[in-house]
């Protein structure tokens, strides 16, 4: 749970908005299930040792950092705080294999979906619709991402060229595609009132969304590649 959320208030947060997406969170380690009140409680219980255990870890870090100084030593590593080439050297080296590590343990989640869409589609639009399907991605992290892939061979260099220009439809196809992505239970009816929500104009540029305009931007998305044929 340490690593789900910084505190309990910020774990209930992140659940709060699983169930607003009617999701929930269940444990395959411990007695924890959101979707019954003994597993609610558990999981508040958790949460905070897992908040007092952070806070105990963050005072022996300070007490020990106050002890060393005490004694004459500097924290950190001295070939750092001298600015040594080879420190330096070897702390780029393992911040790169780190990056690269971070990318590559959640690559199959979203690299799929940007190849279908690269270079036809922007990062702007890419990252919304992965972020509308529960991810979290900025337009330039993303292609940060694929930027590392593809200079360690592992993706196609083409994903990185420039795309063309779009016409408002297609943000508006792309958005449509992610928001029946996230919840392919919802009616043409409340997709369109969540575009009503987000003040999303249509097409011809009105205020009202119908059920068919929906429908059309489904079918554009489905004949692009963002969605599978029903």
């Amino acid at each position: 749970l340490d690593r789900l959320a910084r505190s309990v208030s910020h774990l209930l947060e992140v659940i709060e908005d699983l169930t607003a997406k009617g999701a929930h969170f269940r444990s395959l380690r411990d007695p924890i299930d959101t979707t019954t009140p003994q597993g609610m409680f558990s999981l508040q219980v958790l949460g905070a040792v897992a908040q007092l255990e952070r806070a105990l870890i963050s005072e022996r870090t300070k007490a020990g950092i106050r002890a060393a100084k005490a004694k004459g030593r500097m924290p950190g590593n001295p070939g750092i705080r001298e600015r040594r080439p080879e420190a330096l050297a070897r702390m780029r080296n393992a911040q790169k294999a780190a990056y690269g590590a971070r990318v590559q343990a959640t690559v199959q989640q979203w690299l799929p979906t940007v190849r279908r869409m690269r270079p036809d589609h922007t990062w702007d639009d890419i990252a919304r619709f992965l972020n509308q399907r529960g991810l979290d991605w900025s337009p330039e992290r993303l292609r940060r991402a694929v930027k590392w892939l593809v200079t360690e061979g592992m993706a196609d260099a083409a994903l990185m060229r420039k795309s063309p220009p779009r016409r408002p439809e297609d943000r508006l196809m792309t958005l449509v595609a992610g928001i029946q992505s996230s919840n392919p239970q919802l009616t043409l009816r409340e997709i369109a009132s969540q575009l009503e929500r987000l003040h999303e104009r249509t097409p011809r540029g009105g205020t009202k969304w119908a059920p068919s305009s929906v429908n059309n931007l489904l079918d554009r998305a489905k004949r692009n590649g963002l969605l599978s044929e029903a």
